[in-house]
């Protein structure tokens, strides 16, 4: 098909755009031949027209389907151009949130400007051992493919990573580095992979520095090799640098910063060992103040400095070295401060004394007059003489600015030395895998030497990458027999030949400089002569002649001239390295300098821009005289040419990968995405040409599997075949008809770019026509189904209507009739209640009309009668009015007359106007008012004092200004008396009597506002009354309320009580099972460190061959108690492991170890204060033995002569031994303080030296210390056991205490004072024995009579018998039950004359009597049952015989018939007597061991004998010693257990059966030392019988807690190989594997294929799961496990299959689908019938699943609404917050009709979570293992039953 014919109507394409690059349009017609318009709509709606180019004619690029956008490789693309590569990247970085995305062999990583939690350890292990194309992209999956590789192929692997600044590559490289140290570890105890990752804070802070583009950027390039020993374990490391940028140490531009180390000092200045740096602020020192940017946001500079230096200290740059760096790199600071002053336009000074320079000059310990001097002056050399010519100013400055670029670089060079040499291994690197961090293409406004070596090495890189994608393509197409075509891509060979050829640009660049008086003019002018117009790559710009320009493979650049010469050269003046060199205090400076000899001018790095650095591990031989010349000549251009070229053979003879990272945006926002930016880094860094040569040939690939399965819908079923590869071809011969569109390989189908596309489309068309065929069948189904529904509902409704039609109409006749009825006779009686109304009306209206006449006549008398009488009222009020008038005016005249008065009276009543008494006398009122009022509100209501309150503070107002005016009448009155006695004061009289006035009127005005205030408030008053008693009411009613609500409050507290008890009494247990869990852990590191110490004495066993003379002694007593769990004594063997090693000859050995130095400093330490601890001890101890002593020396006897003598000596021995351990502890100490220096660590050294005797002697004394103390131990607990025999049963315990005492005594003391005790039990000893001998002779004689008697009872017996024998059968039983009861009763009657003294002895023989009895009667019933049986059998027999025999059985007497089953009567009183006792010999414990242990096969015990069966054997061995009282062998047998079944384990812990069976054994063994202690705990679920076979001697309470450790070293190992065995089946079952056939699509593979979910031969299903499962269930529930345990394998099981079958959902982007979801549910509700079938339901099993059942109900769910939203928040209560946001990002539609979820939902259910207090990890914790608990489980089994199989071999072994 051809690609026009995909442009129809509706095809969606790009077009070209200035802002967005590329914009999605969609055609509006179909595209015709010719055609030179094509008329499209843009995404946002608007119509325009396309014009085609008019030369190439070239379409518009297609668009991919969107179920393709996002796709994990950008090769699985239908359509592979630069539009839809940019489009994929942006929507997976900024819809999806994924930084990586694969692109053939590269993987593209987009920096996120923002910390991501996706490189944790738990990603690391899920990434570790899958295939890169089987997980998400991710730089740990190039990391385990190179690691894949490198063990795979026996071949050296590169990672090359490249970006521009800012890009993220050292990041990259740094998480690279982080994976290797992970996931393979160290072949040491070196901690060589913590080395590697500690060299990484140094470079940084030495090599990075802040830019404007990046806070962290790399000013150098580096190439990290990891070595690997044969088992692919880190050996360690080595560096190679390139082109350090030394131009920063003296100039920053803006907004940028010099190196991090500089400002790391200047924050650490205020350190007490940086005092002498006199450092300060960063913006004190001129190099570290230009770019004004001093201070990094979310950097502190002092907390890296630590970092820094803990680093240096772990690659062993000590303290005095790192002094060194650091007073170096403070010279460099204060020169740069060092200040010129010009004498004239040729020449400078340095001030007198200049601080800077003083400073600097003290630091590197040279002369201050001899720095100054050749800071400003040079000497020159010619044929004849030497001179020294002053320089200018300028010169001086970039003469300083050299000289510190030199020093800076040489100190780089000697850091990268060191780190180098701290990373070295002596052991030989088996292979390696290099990483390498390399700047990117560089492109600037003004491009210098430096970017033109930068864009020199990436052309090289890209050659290199673009051949290796060349050569893959190649590959796949010859292994897949495709015919080859020579694919067309960019060589780039032409750009590399004009910089590097022949006369090329670096040539002439040489040749330049070697020109007296070159120039960078005349260096331009050949670069024009030589290239322009002879290479098509090398252009002039048009408006300059000092720059040139290069078309390299990314873009062009244009490079300015100047500069060049300059920085090929690096000049830097001797003269000023030899002042360097004579110093004589600072030794390193001299170090950094040794070489300078060899080439001063230049060296290997360029003044202005970057320094190349080759590989420093190996030091150059010393250079010939001759030489010097040679080397002075090579420049910086010939030494990166030299070192890119080693480069580029070492990345040659490595398989590389590629690692592009992409810088979205140039401010470094998080998430956002710059496309001109993205495509321009694209377009650099060969993304793009590798999508082109991809797309040149058949870019899309499918085997014939997917194929078949993802376009099976396009067969009929007769095209179906069983040859699926025939299959393939028939329906791509009908569908493509133009076969150059695909090819057929072995294993796949290739095809072209965009046949993919258009098999799709077919697809999606086919599935879109069928489903409009089922749409328009269910619709029409639908529809007609509704048509009979509303059919049928019709013809009911008319039936309805017209029944009620019908009914109606004949009510309406009815009601008719019977209206017409009721009208007649309702029509008579309204004309007959008319005339009786009329005739009533006429009489009523007749009396009315009378009787108004009369009342008339009445009304009118009456009229005239009241106006006489109001006439004589209006003449007397008229008389009244005049009176009245009269009587006002007198009134009148009296007021004027009083008025009158009034005045005249005033000057007397002037002073009494004002007194108090008249306004008191006026207020008296208004106060009675005010009071009555309180009074009146007090009564009411006592809560209306806050309105009195008010009142009385405006009372208090009034008085105090009645109190003013009072004191201003007082004075008025003096002012009276003295205007009497002086009358020039009149007018000011007069005056403050107008005032006064005044202030009168005012008082009267405010009294008047007072009443009226007080009117008002009255009514205020009143209303607040009212109010008040409203609000009483609705207080009232809020009483009630609140009552009410405090009852449903106190309910609701007492509910919230009782649910925080239980939410309590859960997190107790939830405390309990962390603290289990961490008990649990620490069990599992101690078992593993045991494990790592046994193999490491395995290995010095092996290499050792000739034992050392002072070998070690060990006794045999020793051996057999070595391994008690005592975990103090293991932990020193552990740590003695070292000195064994170090016992083979020193001159050998390498130097020691830094860490292990440091590990045995540590000891030391620990073991001073385990010294002082025990000293304390020790003082107490003496003292509670001196008060002992003092109290029993009253009691005891003196002692013998010859003991004392004894003692004395012991003691004096003890005494010298113990003085040499402290003077050898002393000399230890004093060799390791003298760890400064750095030979201490020398083999030679004497701290080596003494540490090794030291060490060798204090284990040789521990080990005799340890016999001695085992001796006295076994002689004190046999003397403690005749002391105290009746308390054996704490001997065990005691001895135990005892022995942890004894191990104690380190000093005198102690020791002596055991001694002491030991004589004391002596003597006790021969007093007890004395009267034990006398009791054992009287006993003696009372057996021997009772012998006697015994005898004689037994001769009586036998005659009794020989006449019970010659009785019939039935009479012979009452006879011996007569003899019996005779005998008894005689036997009574004796004992009760016996002991009629002494009635206890009696009644304690009555009782065993009643037990003799009872015994006697259960024997009897026995034999009544064997009686019974045999009977039956007779019955039996005598109907198969026939009648001759029954004549026989006549003649036979019955005597012999009841004779054979009294033989078998014995049989149960034999069982009786075995008492579930195992005897053996103290010789065959080994044997014991071997047999039932170490040589033991599972699978025969669990088929053929009880479960447990080892376990009671070995109990009952435990139970015959504890019967015997011997604490030794109890002591062997349970040790030798348990290291047999750790030997076990050990040897066969890989098999399920073995540790399943052991940990069923381990558990029943445990269970039997519970069941059997005798403790009341554990006995109530035993029988009489079983309580009787307890334990009697020794409580083995500290056993079972060993043994229960050791049954969780069991459970977890038992985990561990469960995973080990399922961990393959998961993912391939739960998740790739189709269950349910048909539902999920195959989607366009890309180059890095995952592995296919199609089942094949080989792959795992959910039944290879299920039946894993039934044989794990099965095994244990063979070998007897617990249920309980039982239960919890099952829900570890189910966790470990639930975590990572999740943790690969989250990190598989091609599993987050619908169909994918529904497989999910369908295989884990498989999972749960299987727990239904096992009755395992309530183990908790299912809820471990309920993350994974969410995951899937998540990917099924509806993702569109709020509603939706609040849904998914509710339902996934056990997903985090950020697994459902992964989940949601990662969720792909398989086919066109589902769709993506929308960024604002996924902010949606952010918003919703952001307060859900969860962890912020991804994945779940796939290694945790549940804390394990063995609930106590008792056996019903009886231990006299059990029998001994001959298989065992066990014959040396009896019952007792």
């Amino acid at each position: 098909m051809a690609v026009s014919e995909l442009y129809t109507k509706s095809a969606r394409v790009w077009i070209p755009d200035p802002e967005e690059v590329w914009k999605s349009a969609e055609l509006l017609k179909d595209y015709k031949q010719g055609d030179k318009i094509i008329q499209i709509r843009l995404e946002e709606g608007k119509e325009i027209e396309y014009c085609l180019d008019p030369k190439t004619k070239e379409l518009p690029p297609l668009r991919n389907p969107d179920i393709l956008v996002g796709e994990n490789d950008l090769t699985a693309l239908s359509y592979l151009h630069e539009p839809a590569v940019l489009h994929n990247l942006k929507v997976r970085f900024i819809d999806s949130k994924l930084i990586y995305t694969y692109c053939g062999i590269v993987l593209v990583a987009i920096n996120p400007y923002e910390q991501l939690p996706i490189y944790g350890e738990d990603i690391i292990n899920a990434y570790s051992g899958q295939n890169m194309g089987d997980m998400d992209p991710h730089i740990f999956a190039v990391a385990e493919e190179a690691y894949k590789q490198m063990a795979r192929d026996e071949r050296n692997q590169s990672i090359i990573v490249s970006g521009e600044s800012g890009a993220g590559k050292t990041v990259s490289a740094k998480y690279a580095m982080r994976y290797f140290a992970t996931v393979s570890g160290s072949a040491s105890e070196a901690n060589v992979e913590e080395k590697v990752l500690a060299s990484n804070p140094i470079m940084e802070s030495i090599g990075n520095a802040k830019t404007t583009r990046n806070d962290n950027s790399s000013r150098f390039g580096k190439y990290i090799e990891i070595g690997f020993d044969k088992r692919y374990r880190i050996l360690g490391a080595n560096m190679r640098t390139y082109l350090l940028e030394k131009s920063r140490v003296v100039f920053q531009a803006e907004e940028e910063r010099n190196y991090h180390i500089f400002y790391q000092l200047c924050a650490s200045a205020a350190l007490p060992e940086f005092k002498t740096l006199r450092l300060g602020n960063a913006n004190y020192f001129h190099y570290t103040k230009q770019g004004g940017s001093p201070v990094i946001d979310g950097i502190d500079d002092a907390k890296e400095m630590v970092h820094t230096r803990q680093a240096c200290t772990l690659l062993g740059i000590n303290d005095s070295y790192q002094m060194g760096i650091f007073r170096i790199l403070a010279g460099i600071l204060h020169l740069g401060n060092v200040g010129f002053t010009s004498r004239d336009a040729d020449s400078c000074t340095i001030p007198h004394k200049h601080e800077p320079l003083t400073i600097f000059c003290d630091l590197m310990g040279v002369e201050y007059q001899e720095m100054s001097h050749w800071l400003c002056h040079r000497k020159l050399a010619t044929a004849s003489e030497t001179y020294i010519k002053p320089i200018s100013k300028l010169q001086a400055i970039n003469a300083r600015d050299a000289l510190c670029k030199h020093i800076y670089a040489k100190l780089f060079n000697w850091i990268v030395d060191h780190v180098n040499k701290a990373l070295h291994s002596t052991i030989k690197q088996h292979s390696f895998i290099g990483v390498l961090d390399i700047y990117g293409f560089e492109t600037f406004e003004i491009n210098s030497f430096e970017q033109f070596c930068i864009n020199y090495a990436n052309e090289k890189l890209q050659q290199q990458f673009n051949m290796h994608v060349f050569k893959l393509e190649q590959e796949e197409y010859m292994k897949e027999q495709i015919p080859w075509t020579l694919i067309d891509f960019y060589d780039n060979q032409p750009c590399i030949n004009l910089i590097e050829a022949k006369l090329g640009i670096l040539d002439l660049l040489d040749e330049e400089c070697k020109m007296p008086k070159g120039s960078d003019d005349s260096w331009a002018q050949k670069l024009y002569n030589t290239h322009l117009k002879k290479c098509a790559l090398f252009e002039k710009p048009r408006m300059s002649n000092k720059a040139f320009i290069i078309q390299h493979f990314a873009d062009k650049v244009e490079y300015q001239c100047e500069g060049f010469l300059e920085k090929n050269k690096d000049t830097v003046y001797e003269e000023q390295i030899k002042v360097l060199k004579s110093s004589k205090k600072f030794k390193m400076l001299s170090e950094l300098f040794q070489d300078e000899g060899k080439a001063l001018s230049p060296t290997s790095a360029t003044s202005s821009g970057r320094m190349l650095l080759s590989r420093t591990a190996v030091k150059p031989a010393k250079a010939k005289p001759g030489q010097a010349s040679k080397e002075h000549k090579k420049t910086v251009g010939h030494q990166f040419r030299n070192s890119l070229h080693l480069l580029m053979e070492t990345l040659n003879a490595t398989t590389p990968h590629y690692v592009r990272c992409i810088k979205p945006n140039d401010f470094k926002f998080p998430f956002t995405f710059d496309e001109k930016r993205a495509v321009q880094q694209l377009r650099a860094c060969g993304v793009l040409e590798t999508i082109r040569i991809s797309a040149a040939g058949f870019p899309s690939r499918w085997t014939y599997q997917e194929f078949f399965s993802r376009y099976r819908v396009l067969m009929k079923q007769k095209d179906v075949l069983s040859d699926r590869k025939q299959t393939c071809k028939n329906l791509l011969e009908k569908l493509i008809l133009n076969k150059d569109k695909y090819q057929f390989g072995k294993t796949k189908i290739f095809f072209r770019a965009g046949q993919v596309a258009y098999l799709e489309k077919i697809r999606a068309d086919k599935l879109r026509v069928a489903c409009i065929r089922i749409q328009k069948t269910i619709r029409g189904w639908l529809m007609r189904k509704k048509y009979l529904r509303m059919r049928k509902a019709a013809i009911t409704i008319q039936r309805y209507v017209r029944g009620y039609q019908a009914r109606c109409y004949a009510k309406f006749l009815r009601r008719t009739r019977a209206a017409i009825i009721i009208q007649k006779f309702q029509r008579m009686y309204v004309v007959r209640k008319r005339y009786h109304l009329m005739r009533a009306a006429t009489i009523v209206l007749q009396s009315l009309l009378r009787g108004y006449i009369a009342r008339n006549k009445y009304q009118q008398m009456l009229r005239e009668h009241k106006a006489i009488i109001i006439q004589k009222h209006v003449r007397g009020w008229l008389a009244c009015v005049c009176y009245h008038r009269s009587l006002k005016a007198i009134v009148y005249l009296q007021c004027c007359y009083r008025r009158m008065m009034a005045k005249r009276e005033l000057k007397k009543l002037k002073i009494e106007a004002r007194s108090v008494e008249r306004y008191k006398k006026l207020n008296i009122g208004m106060e009675n008012k005010i009071m009555q009022l309180q009074r009146k509100v007090d009564e009411q209501n006592k809560d209306y004092k806050s309105l009195l309150e008010k009142l009385t503070n405006l009372e208090t107002t009034y008085n105090t200004e009645t109190e003013k005016l009072r004191s201003d009448v007082e004075r008025l009155r003096m002012s009276e008396e003295q205007a009497k006695n002086a009358t020039n004061r009149v007018n000011t009289l007069q005056e403050e009597i107008t005032k006064l006035r005044k202030e009168l009127h005012q008082t009267q005005s405010e009294k008047k506002t007072i009443e009226e205030w007080a009117d008002k408030y009255k009514q205020e008053t009143e209303q607040l009354v009212s109010e008040l008693k409203e609000q009483n009411t609705l207080l009232k009613k809020e009483k009630e309320e609140l009552n009410r609500r405090i009852h449903d409050q106190a309910k609701e507290m007492t509910e919230t009580m009782e649910k925080k008890l239980v939410e309590e009494t859960k997190q107790l247990e939830l405390d309990l099972n962390d603290e289990r869990l961490r008990y649990q852990n620490l069990l599992n590191e101690f078992s593993r460190l045991e494990e790592r110490y046994e193999d490491l004495k395995d290995e010095v066993n092996l290499m050792v061959s000739i034992p050392k003379p002072g070998h070690k002694r060990t006794d045999s007593t020793h051996s057999s108690n070595e391994s008690e769990y005592t975990f103090s004594s293991e932990i020193t063997e552990t740590e003695d492991l070292p000195l064994r090693m170090e016992q083979e000859p020193s001159e050998k050995k390498a130097p020691l170890d830094m860490s292990l130095f440091l590990k045995l400093q540590k000891r030391v330490t620990e073991l001073e204060q385990e010294k002082q601890s025990l000293q304390d001890e020790l003082d107490r101890k003496e003292e509670q033995a001196l008060r002992i002593k003092t109290r029993e020396e009253e009691e005891r006897p003196p002692m013998r002569g010859a003991e004392l003598e004894y003692e004395s000596l012991k003691r004096q021995e003890l005494e010298s031994e113990n003085k040499k351990l402290k003077n050898e502890l002393n000399e230890l100490q004093k060799a390791l303080l003298e760890k400064s220096s750095p030979e201490v660590t020398a083999p030679g050294a004497p701290a080596y030296r003494v540490l090794l005797d030291q060490l060798t002697s204090v284990s040789e004394e521990l080990e005799v210390r340890k016999e001695e103390v085992l001796i006295l131990r076994s002689q004190l607990v046999s003397q403690k056991e005749a002391i105290q025999p009746k308390e054996d049963k704490n001997t065990m315990t005691d001895s135990t205490i005892l022995l942890e005492d004894v191990q104690k005594m380190k000093d005198k003391g102690e020791i002596a004072q055991a001694y002491i005790g030991l004589k004391e039990t002596n003597r006790l000893l021969e007093s007890q024995l004395q009267s034990q001998k006398k009791s054992h002779d009287n006993e003696l004689e009372a057996l021997r009579g009772e012998i006697q008697s015994l005898k004689e009872e037994n001769n009586r017996q036998q005659q009794l018998l020989a006449q019970n024998l010659q009785l019939p059968p039935e009479a012979r039983i009452e006879a011996s039950l007569q003899h019996e009861i005779t005998r008894l009763t005689n036997e009574n009657l004796f004992y009760e004359e016996l002991y009629a003294d002494d009635p206890m002895k009696y009644q304690s023989y009555r009782i065993s009597l009643y037990k003799r009895m009872i015994d006697l009667m259960e024997q009897l019933e026995k034999q009544d049952k064997t009686v019974r049986k045999l009977k039956k059998q007779l019955k039996v027999f005598a109907k198969k015989i026939g009648e001759l025999e029954v004549g026989q059985m006549e003649n036979i007497s019955p005597g012999q018939i009841i004779d054979e089953p009294i033989r078998p009567v014995n049989i149960p009183r034999k069982e009786k007597d075995f008492q579930g006792m195992l005897e053996y010999k103290k010789d065959d414990e080994p044997k014991l061991v071997k047999n039932l242990i170490l040589e033991l096969k599972p699978r025969g015990v669990a088929v053929n004998l009880i479960p447990g069966l080892p376990a009671y054997i070995l109990f009952m061995c435990v139970r015959h010693a504890d019967y015997l009282n011997d604490d030794q062998k109890v002591r062997s047998l349970l040790t030798s257990t348990i290291n047999g079944i750790k030997k076990v384990l050990k040897k066969r812990g890989d098999d399920f059966e073995t540790v399943s069976f052991w940990l069923s054994n381990t558990c029943r063994f445990l269970h039997c030392l519970k069941q059997y202690s005798g403790e009341e705990g554990f006995m109530k679920h035993n029988t009489p019988r079983q309580n009787e076979h307890c334990l009697t001697n020794f409580d083995l309470a500290e056993y079972r807690q060993v043994l229960s450790d050791l049954a969780i070293q069991i459970y977890q190992q038992l985990v561990r190989v469960l995973e080990n065995i399922l961990q393959p089946m998961i993912v391939s079952g739960m998740l790739e594997h189709e269950t349910i056939q048909g539902v999920s699509g195959v989607k366009p593979p890309g180059l890095r294929k995952r592995t296919s979910s199609i089942a094949d031969e080989g792959t795992y299903t959910l039944d290879s799961i299920i039946r894993q499962l039934n044989t794990f269930h099965y095994v244990m529930c063979q070998h007897g496990m617990d249920p309980e345990l039982i239960k919890q394998v099952v829900k570890q099981t189910f966790y470990i299959t639930g975590a990572v079958t999740l943790n690969n959902l989250l990190l598989r982007k091609d599993m987050c689908s619908w169909s994918k979801g529904m497989q999910i549910r369908y295989n884990v509700s498989q999972l749960e019938e299987w727990l239904r079938d096992k009755n395992l339901m309530n183990s908790g099993a299912k809820e471990t699943l309920e993350p994974l059942i969410q995951a899937a109900q998540l990917l099924q769910v509806k993702k569109k609404t709020d509603e939706d939203a609040e849904a998914i928040c509710s339902m996934c209560n056990a997903l985090t917050t950020a697994q459902i946001v992964k989940v949601l990002n990662l969720y792909t539609p398989v086919n066109e009709f589902e769709e993506r979820v929308s960024i604002s939902f996924i902010r949606t259910i952010q918003m919703r979570l952001r307060d859900r207090k969860d962890s912020p990890q991804l994945l779940m914790d796939a290694k945790h293992i549940f804390p394990v608990t063995f609930p106590f489980n008792p056996s019903s089994l009886a231990l006299e039953t059990i029998q001994i199989p001959a298989s065992l071999g066990l014959a040396f072994i009896s019952r007792v």
